[in-house]
């Protein structure tokens, strides 16, 4: 097994220790027109799938380029398998990031989930994750990033998610990359404090078994009680502990993100909140500064 010790060792400390956030640029095929058209491109803007994420790599690529994104505030960025693929100025994604922003590069490499069973939405199988994984390497990606969902506060299928979480993540660390493990709690599950207990304790289990030079990164729900999992934000085998915005504002998302020290933004559609093809540059690199600077304050208590 491939200690975490040969990643960029740069890039790990960064993430790490430094002051910021990781932005979450990865809607796939299926959250792909959803993005678009809170951006303002209908779908009879493309005819193809080839044309709709040539669409969403603009879009990609305009925030990535604009001056309110670099690694002052920016830790890291999670990228859909077909933006890894694409370029940016003439740079291979991953290489921009890193080269000319000072972002570390995360890969999405989950293929989307099976239909709810015993509350919880497992992934689907990934049976080319070997090649996947090869190809990040390729790409000077640092991790990786995949998502499950809870829906009901039902162990079993809690404890399912998480061995199916952490099994593919050692998969991730044999392959030399930091794995973030996101088993998200739907904001909408009706017991959702029990159901983030239950997650707790079954991720402590499996904590037990990693190694010294295992590390793995947590993408958590917000939750319902502050400072939730500061054990976490604690362990020497977790690097980072993230949260996603879930469907909340950007502003009920930064308002919960303050009230658990230590845990820092992994936002999606928070962080692009507000922002349209029509602006102008002006128009979108101040509403995307704003958007940053909220998220990075939040981010940093």
């Amino acid at each position: 097994m491939i200690a975490t010790a040969a990643v960029n060792a740069e890039q790990f400390r960064k993430i790490k220790t430094a002051p910021g956030f990781i932005a979450a640029l990865d809607q796939s095929g299926g959250s792909t027109p959803k993005a678009l058209r809170q951006y303002g491109i209908g779908e009879n803007a493309w005819s193809n799938d080839e044309e709709m994420f040539a669409l969403v790599h603009q879009m990609r690529t305009r925030i990535i380029t604009s001056p309110a994104f670099d690694g002052r505030r920016i830790l890291g960025a999670i990228l859909f398998e077909n933006t890894m693929e694409r370029e940016i100025e003439g740079q291979p994604t991953a290489d921009y990031l890193w080269k000319v922003k000072q972002v570390v590069p995360f890969l999405k490499v989950d293929q989307g989930l099976v239909p709810e069973q015993e509350g919880v939405q497992l992934m689907k199988p990934m049976p080319a994750l070997g090649v996947l994984l090869d190809q990040a390497n390729a790409s000077r990606i640092f991790g990786t990033k995949m998502r499950s969902v809870i829906k009901q506060a039902n162990d079993r299928g809690i404890k399912s998610i998480v061995e199916q979480q952490f099994e593919v993540g050692r998969q991730i660390i044999g392959a030399g990359l930091v794995p973030i493990l996101e088993p998200e709690v739907d904001i909408h599950c009706p017991e959702k404090g029990k159901a983030e207990q239950f997650l707790k304790r079954n991720i402590s289990e499996k904590l037990k078994g990693l190694a010294d030079d295992q590390f793995i990164m947590l993408k958590l729900t917000l939750p319902e009680q502050d400072n939730f999992y500061a054990e976490f934000v604690k362990h020497p085998r977790i690097l980072r502990v993230v949260a996603l915005s879930g469907g909340y504002s950007r502003e009920e998302a930064n308002n919960r993100l303050r009230r658990n020290h230590g845990v820092v933004a992994s936002f999606s559609r928070a962080l692009v909140e507000g922002l349209s093809a029509q602006q102008s540059d002006a128009e979108f690199n101040a509403t995307l500064n704003d958007s940053i600077q909220s998220i990075f304050d939040a981010s940093n208590t």
